[in-house]
């Protein structure tokens, strides 16, 4: 039983196909990527699973459940959390207002203010900022407060749709170091990316090609493909 099972997905916007017959299956502990290009399905495909858009065909399950008519909210409720492209934090809230709004009292283990402790001890820096306005953060500062939304709720699947993006290099490797301490910590998480660097964090995962599946497989056979050796690691 997987903790979540893609199979057969197909993802339309009109008469536009975003995502052809895609299947793949997250297994508690993975780190899955979801490697490739701009316009390739990536985020379509998280768009799908987190309830946002409903899929054209194809199923969606989390240990044997449906979410295929899940809105996105009973979705989160079951313990997927969503960290979408471009961070999305409430600008004109205190950092932690933003984690308190997040947080669901079904879902989590532990009151409010244990579920923020959690996240600063994961992101110090936050804590550091929290009283000061999110849209003031920096860019790598408002990736860690997303993250940390999405943490409020100790999840079963963390999901973050291209967490580099827009990020200098350096900030870009304070993210996946943060990510590699949660997955540490038992965490199974879906990373989108197409920032090769990603692959350093894998356990398995697949590269898109125009909302197709061109490689799927363990992390080693990812790093040793021809495929992305030429198209994302320049040798």
């Amino acid at each position: 039983m997987s903790l979540l099972a893609v199979q057969s997905l197909t993802m339309a916007y009109g008469d536009l196909l975003a995502v052809r017959d895609v299947s793949f299956s997250v297994e508690t502990g993975d780190v899955f990527v979801l490697l490739g290009a701009n316009g390739a399905g990536k985020t379509s495909i998280l768009r799908s699973i987190s309830g946002i858009n409903r899929p054209r065909s194809g199923t969606i399950s989390s240990q044997d459940r449906s979410l295929i008519g899940l809105t996105p909210h009973e979705i989160a409720a079951a313990g997927i959390a969503h960290v979408p492209e471009g961070r999305r934090v409430f600008a004109n809230l205190s950092v932690e207002d933003n984690l308190t709004v997040s947080y669901l009292p079904k879902r989590a283990p532990t009151r409010v203010a244990g579920a923020r402790d959690a996240v600063y001890a994961l992101f110090p820096r936050l804590q550091e900022r929290r009283r000061q306005n999110a849209g003031t953060l920096s860019g790598g500062e408002q990736q860690m407060l997303a993250i940390g939304r999405a943490m409020m709720n100790f999840p079963s699947l963390l999901m973050l749709d291209e967490p580099s993006l827009g990020l200098s290099p350096v900030l870009a490797e304070t993210v996946f170091e943060r990510l590699d301490h949660i997955r540490k910590q038992g965490m199974t998480i879906l990373l989108v990316e197409q920032n090769a660097i990603a692959l350093r964090l894998a356990t398995r995962g697949l590269i898109l090609t125009n909302g197709s599946v061109a490689l799927l497989g363990d992390a080693h056979a990812l790093k040793d493909s021809e495929f992305v050796r030429r198209a994302y690691l320049g040798t």
